[in-house]
């Protein structure tokens, strides 16, 4: 499938270079739904969030199921007021990779293509740094990480946690698995920020669905439009509500 111009592969946060895609045909498959769905004119502002993910080798199926459901956030946000979506990965030996900003499902998804999951450690901390920098530019309203591993000193994350929550960026945090460690710090990540944690089972890409769906709405329209959501019974938008108040 040709790449247009715009089509760039992320710029390095870290060092390293982009790998190729091993479910091309499933992203095709969205791209062309995509294309044929209806859209409705934006009603206010555009939110901008930060779509954050472990790229690291356990991370490929949760990887390719966020491939085929990143679209859902901009679908639920469209009607509020639209939303531009950052994508930055980390993976192998200190790689960690910023996209440019986007506004359609397809172009995130001809991004989140060129990438594939590769072993290394976790760079969270980076991540809430970059978080913090691109803030300082032009309001970020959330950040989205979505893991399964910390492997960084605690105190470190947590301090970086604590300067994004001073910026007044929430960040919403998915937990893949049961690790307990992992749970108390990517929490405290949550509290710190003034977010919201959740976790949800390897494979559950309803559950993730919904709790994407969920932060977009409030990237795009505050509590108003989450609480609004919510009242909709999405199960995502319950949950990440009953925390944030």
């Amino acid at each position: 499938m040709a790449k247009s111009p715009d089509d760039r592969a992320p710029v390095p946060v870290g060092k390293g270079t982009p790998a190729e895609t091993s479910s091309r045909a499933a992203v095709d498959a969205f791209l062309e739904r995509v294309r044929t769905m209806k859209r409705a004119a934006p009603a206010g502002p555009r939110g901008r969030l930060i779509f954050a993910l472990d790229a690291t080798m356990s991370r490929q199926p949760t990887w390719d199921t966020a491939c085929k459901l990143q679209g859902e956030m901009f679908l639920e946000a469209q009607a509020i007021g639209g939303l531009d979506v950052q994508l930055i990965y980390f993976r192998g030996l200190g790689e960690c990779r910023a996209s440019r900003w986007v506004s359609e499902p397809a172009a995130l998804a001809a991004l989140m293509e060129q990438i594939d999951c590769r072993g290394g450690h976790t760079q969270i901390r980076r991540v809430l740094g970059h978080a913090c920098r691109e803030t300082e530019k032009a309001k970020v309203q959330a950040l989205v990480y979505v893991g399964d591993a910390m492997e960084e000193t605690v105190d470190d994350v947590c301090a970086k946690a604590g300067e994004l929550g001073l910026h007044g960026v929430p960040a919403f945090v998915f937990q893949e698995g049961n690790d307990p460690d992992v749970e108390k710090t990517f929490r405290d990540i949550a509290r710190l920020t003034r977010g919201a944690y959740c976790r949800f089972n390897a494979g559950a890409a309803h559950e993730l669905r919904e709790l994407l769906r969920a932060v977009a709405a409030y990237a795009a329209g505050g509590l108003k439009a989450l609480s609004d959501l919510s009242a909709r019974r999405n199960t995502g938008a319950m949950r990440l509500l009953e925390q944030m108040k």
